[in-house]
């Protein structure tokens, strides 16, 4: 077996074990929120940026899942399209992917954190909101 994090999911069947990588967590959760509108984009690293330019498309960008102790934390990053409602946006993205997760793999999901990184004008140019602190 390899040094991996599996979560298991067995229920007590004598017929073997399932486990699932935390990595097909991501590609569901990634799918799930990108298919909710107002969401322009999902926002990945400089490597996941640089393969979906050749081609290779990249599901789980801009999302992280977390495995721990108390349960599965799951951070959604996302660029929004302008005009639209956030917080209506945020529960959509929340209620979709816990929706998608628990019809595919039937795990429960402590947290959907959603983090808007920026919004995308009509143009189609991203611009980062800065937030100024009172």
């Amino acid at each position: 077996m390899s040094d991996k994090q599996l979560l298991n999911v067995t229920d007590g069947s004598t017929l073997g074990n399932i486990e699932i990588a935390p990595e097909v967590i991501e590609v569901i959760a990634g799918i799930a929120v990108s298919e909710v509108a107002g969401v322009a984009s999902m926002r990945g690293n400089f490597a996941s940026g640089v393969a979906e330019r050749l081609g290779k498309k990249n599901h789980g960008k801009g999302v992280k899942v977390e495995l721990t102790e108390s349960g599965i934390l799951i951070d959604a990053y996302v660029v929004m399209d302008y005009g639209i409602s956030i917080p209506d946006t945020a529960q959509k993205i929340q209620d979709n992917t816990r929706q998608a997760l628990k019809n595919m793999t039937a795990l429960d999901i402590n947290e959907i954190n959603v983090h808007v990184v920026g919004v995308q004008m009509e143009s189609g140019k991203e611009e980062e909101v800065e937030v100024e602190e009172l």
